[in-house]
């Protein structure tokens, strides 16, 4: 059974990523391999247009979808300052129903979060369904046990440390407003039978040093393992599937942290 998706990408925290959320080496990897298998793109949970409107800039074809109106609002927006009217879908990506085909779907840094292996295996199914043949789906997977501090909790008597401390101070950044966000995150709660992290999110916006505003939201992570994806890329009918690793074109290893799927329709 489908589930609502479980996220924290609203608010206070859709204003973080649109600010701060930027620059990073994935931004060039996919573009390269957009450039191996054609437009047009979905970016699919592009979020606030970290790749969407670096992509924009090039003169590619792309189209971004995310569930969240808030960050699409400041997506629209931020695009729009830059003379772009990209089509931007507000959908979950297991109910995906994009206007047409696309010859790569890319999802970075959103496979897992918010629901459930139902919603996943279905994301799956209705990506499939939105590449012509012969496209490709670049999806990223941050491996579970890549962060030791987090690995510790898949151990039944360090489960009852959880949830951890809120971070103090938490991570923070001027806007160009001058007004201060901080950030803090922290694992709440994890099923290792399930493969269920369970993080919370506290969002803090202060002016003249003075607290305005402060947001604490929920976040469920699905954690999946390559083989786990695997099967689930070939139950949804992809074919050709590629692992490669840390955002470098070549087939990773055991030292990678990030894998990439490359699976072609």
């Amino acid at each position: 059974m489908l589930k609502e998706a479980q996220t924290w990408h609203y608010g206070l925290v859709a204003q973080w990523w649109a600010e701060f959320n930027l620059e990073r080496p994935e931004i060039l990897y996919f573009q390269e391999l957009i450039g191996q298998y054609g437009q047009p793109v979905l970016d699919l949970a592009c979020g606030t247009g970290r790749l969407l409107l670096p992509y924009l800039r090039l003169g590619l074809d792309v189209d971004g979808c995310d569930l969240s109106a808030d960050m699409l609002a400041l997506c629209r927006e931020k695009a729009a300052r830059e003379g772009f009217a990209p089509t931007l879908l507000q959908q979950p990506m297991h109910a995906l129903q994009p206007p047409r085909l696309y010859r790569t779907v890319v999802l970075c840094g959103a496979f897992g979060l918010g629901g459930s292996v139902e919603n996943d295996q279905e994301a799956l199914c209705r990506i499939f369904q939105a590449l012509e043949p012969g496209g490709a789906l670049l999806l990223d997977l941050y491996l579970p046990y890549q962060q030791a501090d987090e690995w510790q909790y898949w151990l039944v008597e360090n489960r009852s440390k959880l949830p951890e401390a809120w971070p103090a101070p938490g991570k923070r950044k001027l806007a160009a407003d001058g007004s201060e966000f901080e950030l803090q995150v922290r694992l709440a709660a994890f099923d290792p039978l399930e493969q269920v992290a369970t993080r919370q999110l506290r969002m803090t916006l202060r002016r003249e040093g003075k607290v305005v505003a402060q947001e604490e939201r929920t976040l469920l992570e699905r954690l999946y393992l390559k083989h786990e994806l695997l099967l689930m890329l070939a139950a949804a009918g992809f074919r050709d599937v590629q692992v490669q690793g840390g955002y470098k074109q070549a087939e990773a290893t055991v030292e990678d942290g990030i894998l990439v799927f490359i699976a072609e329709k």
